[in-house]
């Protein structure tokens, strides 16, 4: 009896343990699928309520470089169609069709509403050279990182009869192109010897995407990396240097302003004797969109052909940006962003005839274009570099800028100016820099403070003087600037200028170029300052004066003023980091 008692006692042991198991994956089971009912029912009432945007509708300002314009207002057309919800908000998205020099001098400088409407909240321009070059006049107007959205290759643009001999024979690099241009029967070469000269018509690097990435790629090709980048040190490479000034020198008279203009002269033409140049570096889609006079401009003489380099090219990468603005509106920017680089939006640009993600799709009706002209892609320079190519170019082809630098020494110098280097040794770090890259003009370096030779506080380190036989002397005078005490700047800035008045270069571009971090604290007042400047009667634009201000700490609107009344400009640096970017991209403007 025991026994049986036993052996049944073991038996409804056995027989509960599989039960609890299967009660308990029961459990389980229901939960996961009250958890997943409750989630379902959450998602279908936030869709309606997220529709029905309970914070409004924002709209969200995109201005578009024209050539990437028609696939932003499509894909603008699909994102509003969705009722896209960015934190409560519906967000719209407006498309401006702007050229980058336009949008980079309104946003930089005074950005008018009655006849460019709305300032833009996201930019999306041809190339990231125009954004560091934004970012380098006041460096908080950028908010994000450049996301390219498309590409297009830098080709040049030549007749059609030039095409077979370009490229049967050995063609061009961009590293050649100074040799090649300098040379009076550079044709020959491509058994064209009747043709005579091969010139480059290169429009204003500084305001033309495909001229100064052209340019770019020169520079590399004479440089230790050939497929770059190029750095601020290869910049002082005497081979780049000479290969700058060969090319300066080789540019073809009556040249237009934009490239756009350049391509109707040389379409006009339509062959290359007789012509006033033989090629013009274009992106890709614009000469997809010359040709068809999708550029808004009438179709002229013949069609050009694209002619890729032989070796490293370079490319145009359309990034987009947000701009300076509340936390909503960068949000919604960048969220667009994400959206434009969705397969079905890469489509879009793909279709206008830029080189997207979205497949080959190109315009089939494309004379001159064959769309597999790519070759190696340069390595882009970084944002600081873009900066310098710009002033050297300008330096070059201007024969030589008369510069003269104001420095504040004030005690305010010593601060942290980022990675734990003071101001002023950021400074020093892009003075000698820029006296290195100087292979023309000339420069004088002065200082500023309180007291610093006897009364006047100012002193003249360096006079200005040409570069190439004064190197040493103004290292030595950069090495010497100390921090001292205030900040007279109003004082030095009007001996300063007195000083550039009576030793103006005529034919040169003469400029003034103050770098401080304060207002100013004594001496000569603004008003005063003023009306001495009159009294010179300098012409604006003869002798610019421009500020590179570090900090919010100066005096915006005086500094604005002096700045617009003589033709200069004002660029304001979050830190002293952007000062030899901020110096270049200064440098390499009219004014």
């Amino acid at each position: 009896m025991g026994r049986h008692r036993a052996l049944e006692s073991v038996r409804r042991g056995v027989a509960k343990w599989p039960l609890a198991v299967l009660g308990v994956v029961i459990l389980f089971a229901l939960a996961w699928l009250g958890w997943t009912w409750v989630e379902q029912q959450v998602e279908n009432r936030a869709t309606p309520q997220s529709k029905a945007c309970p914070a409004g509708d924002a709209v969200l300002r995109v201005a578009v470089t024209p050539s990437a314009a028609g696939a932003v207002e499509e894909a603008a057309k699909r994102w509003n169609s969705q009722k896209t919800v960015v934190n409560d908000h519906c967000v719209l998205v407006e498309v401006a069709v702007r050229e980058p020099s336009q949008v980079f001098a309104g946003l930089s400088g005074e950005w008018i509403e009655q006849s460019m409407g709305g300032k833009p909240h996201a930019w999306l321009p041809e190339s990231t050279y125009w954004v560091n070059r934004l970012a380098a006049a006041e460096s908080t107007l950028v908010t994000s990182s450049p996301e390219s959205v498309a590409t297009s290759p830098v080709v040049l643009a030549v007749p059609y009869e030039a095409v077979k001999p370009l490229e049967t024979n050995d063609s061009f690099t961009f590293g050649d192109l100074a040799a090649l241009t300098t040379a009076p029967d550079g044709w020959t070469r491509y058994g064209k010897p009747d043709w005579g000269r091969f010139s480059l018509a290169m429009p204003d690097p500084t305001s033309n995407t495909a001229s100064v990435l052209a340019l770019q790629c020169a520079i590399a090709g004479v440089s230790p990396q050939r497929a770059g980048p190029v750095t601020v040190d290869t910049l002082t490479l005497p081979a780049v240097q000479q290969n700058l000034a060969l090319l300066a020198a080789a540019r073809p008279a009556n040249v237009p302003i934009t490239t756009v203009d350049t391509l109707i002269e040389l379409g006009k033409a339509g062959k290359v004797k007789g012509a006033p140049f033989s090629a013009v570096p274009v992106t890709e889609v614009d000469l997809y969109r010359r040709n068809l006079g999708l550029d808004g401009k009438p179709v002229v003489g013949k069609p050009l052909y694209e002619v890729a380099a032989r070796g490293p090219s370079p490319a145009a990468d359309f990034p987009f940006v947000a701009l300076s603005g509340d936390h909503d509106q960068v949000r919604a920017a960048l969220k667009f962003s994400d959206f434009l680089r969705e397969t079905p939006q890469q489509q879009l640009f793909n279709r206008i005839g830029l080189r997207a993600a979205g497949g080959a799709e190109y315009p089939h009706d494309a004379p001159g274009i064959r769309w597999d002209s790519a070759t190696t892609s340069l390595v882009p320079a970084d944002a600081t570099t873009t900066q310098q190519i710009s002033a050297t170019w300008a330096n070059a082809a201007d024969g030589g800028q008369v510069i003269t630098v104001l420095v504040d020494v004030s005690r305010s110098m010593l601060a942290d100016g980022g990675d734990g280097k003071s101001r002023i040794t950021w400074i020093k770090q892009a003075l000698h820099g820029m006296t290195d890259r100087m292979a023309s003009g000339s420069l004088g370096v002065w200082e500023f403070s309180r007291r610093l030779d006897a009364e006047r506080p100012y002193r003249q380190l360096v006079p200005t003087s040409p570069v190439a036989a004064n190197r040493p002397a103004l290292h030595t005078g950069i090495d010497a600037l100390t921090p001292a005490t205030g900040t007279h700047l109003y004082s030095s800035l009007d001996a300063a200028h007195s000083a550039a008045v009576n030793s103006y270069a005529e034919g040169k571009r003469n400029r003034i170029v103050v770098i401080t971090d304060g207002p100013n604290d004594g001496g000569t007042t603004y008003s005063q300052l003023r009306e001495r400047l009159r009294d010179r009667n300098i012409a604006r634009g003869r002798l610019p004066i421009s500020f590179l201000s570090i900090g919010s700490d100066l005096n915006r609107p005086e500094l604005t003023e002096l700045a617009r009344s003589t033709g200069g400009s004002v660029s304001v640096l979050s830190d002293a980091r952007g000062v030899d970017g901020a110096l270049g991209q200064l440098l390499s403007t009219e004014g």
